[in-house]
């Protein structure tokens, strides 16, 4: 115990040193893999170490090699932070060290899943009769919630997936929209589905409610899985959920919506209307770690029906000690795995209901916030219509653009990376850090504004 206890003290000591640091940090790394691989040393020692000489020894070797995505001054992808309730939470979840399979093995798991899953149903405004399952992140929630949909619309045609596989059953036809996220065509090549047909959209990424009833009357009746998207990576703009539920449900099809970000703006009363109707789905995946800022390693797969998720991914095994009532095993792919559900619940126990909205409306006025500055930023022309936490902006050519991104991340203040949308190369602001504030934002419109007066 002294060893161990020795170990968690200096963790803690170089954690919170970490933290403090971000404020005035420069965002990227100062260090090179090759220089942290030198610093941690490349050969295995052959005798053992004291614990907490090696978590000395880690730490000094990383620090340099760390990115400041905690920060208030990281928009270059959608990662969000760790919200202080869910930070510690997740250091107990270590501690604790259960495997969250069964009932039986740790009653603290499956009840703080069954509570935070009942908070998320109702927060986001979805059926409070369905099943949540904790992912390792929105990718294998696409996957869980996408598996549950392929096997459902083949037991509709009489195929069972489970005993006869796919070879010889009936082709699935899955649609998206063009400008759906890259995770859900792989979620898709693990499922042995391939690529989506696509349906086209419209200059903000939205679906087109009559191209996808187009698509769908041509294909006939075959087993038809529909993904659309709440929040598109690029412009953050939501698929209209109302027309385009309304066309898949007359052809019978599973529609799942992809909200990795965006799924929380029904926790909002004032964003809420971006979801207007996207309750009807029958699956929802979403990420705990993006816009609620709980630590890494947590996705949401929500789906409908809980038995159609049981068919998916439950499972038997003569040693486990299964519960009547249903184990967390039966709604995940994983059998050992973290306790996600209770950062969860600690991030949603400390911000309430009303927090939750806030934290949501508070990135949304960061973001309108960057469009305006980069509106008034000479050569600078945002192209998206900023309706929630993403903002794209070019800087006359993608030449200029370019150099503009380069000369933002040698400055250091902040981390903005560029992306293509629309034949175009652009910066990409997104915006999911519980802990950004007007500062921060002020600060990166500044080095913003340096970095396009040199280019």
């Amino acid at each position: 115990m002294d060893a161990r206890e020795a170990a968690l003290r200096q963790a803690q000591g170089h954690a919170v040193r970490w933290l403090a640091s971000l404020h005035d940090r420069r965002v990227p790394a100062r260090a090179s893999v090759d220089e942290i691989v030198r610093a941690l040393g490349a050969d295995l020692p052959d005798a053992p170490s004291p614990p907490a000489d090696v978590v000395d020894l880690l730490a000094a070797a990383c620090e340099p090699g760390l990115t400041a995505f905690p920060g208030g001054r990281f928009y270059g992808f959608v990662v969000g932070g760790a919200e202080p309730a869910a930070l510690a939470a997740d250091w107990l979840v270590s501690a604790w060290d259960q495997n969250c399979v069964m009932r039986a093995a740790s009653p603290a798991c499956a009840a703080v899943e069954e509570v935070a899953g009942a908070w998320l149903l109702d927060l986001l405004g979805l059926p409070d009769a369905g099943a949540v399952g904790f992912t390792t992140g929105a990718t294998m929630a696409n996957f869980t919630c996408l598996a549950a949909g392929r096997d459902a619309v083949l037991r509709r045609v009489g195929w069972d997936v489970a005993r006869d596989g796919l070879t010889g059953g009936p082709g699935v036809r899955v649609i998206a929209g063009e400008d759906r996220h890259m995770a859900v065509d792989l979620a898709l090549r693990y499922l042995g589905l391939g690529r989506p047909e696509l349906v086209a959209a419209d200059g903000q990424g939205r679906m087109d409610p009559a191209a996808l009833r187009r698509a769908l009357a041509a294909g006939g009746q075959r087993p038809t899985l529909v993904v659309l998207q709440a929040g598109d990576i690029h412009s953050g703009a939501f698929d209209p959920f109302t027309e385009t539920i309304g066309a898949a449900r007359e052809a019978d099809a599973w529609v799942h919506v992809d909200g990795a970000f965006g799924l929380w703006a029904a926790a909002s009363p004032r964003y809420a209307h971006l979801t207007a109707g996207c309750a009807d789905a029958d699956s929802w995946a979403t990420d705990a770690h993006k816009t609620l800022n709980v630590p890494y390693d947590c996705g949401l797969a929500l789906v409908r029906d809980p038995s159609a998720l049981r068919a998916a991914m439950g499972l038997r095994g003569d040693y486990l000690i299964q519960d009547e009532q249903g184990d967390p095993v039966d709604k995940v792919p994983e059998l050992s795995r973290r306790g996600r559900a209770f950062t969860v619940w600690a991030a949603l126990r400390s911000l309430g209901r009303s927090g939750v909205a806030e934290l949501v409306e508070r990135l949304c006025r960061h973001a309108a916030a960057f469009a305006a500055g980069l509106a008034g930023t000479e050569g600078a022309t945002v192209l998206n219509d900023v309706v929630f936490t993403q903002v794209c902006a070019e800087f006359g050519d993608d030449g200029r653009t370019e150099r503009v991104l380069a000369r933002l991340l040698d400055d250091g203040t902040a981390w903005i990376s560029g992306s293509t949308w629309r034949g175009r190369r652009v910066m990409r602001v997104s915006v999911s850090n519980w802990s950004t504030t007007d500062e921060d934002v002020a600060r990166t419109l500044a080095a913003i504004r340096r970095a396009a007066a040199g280019a």
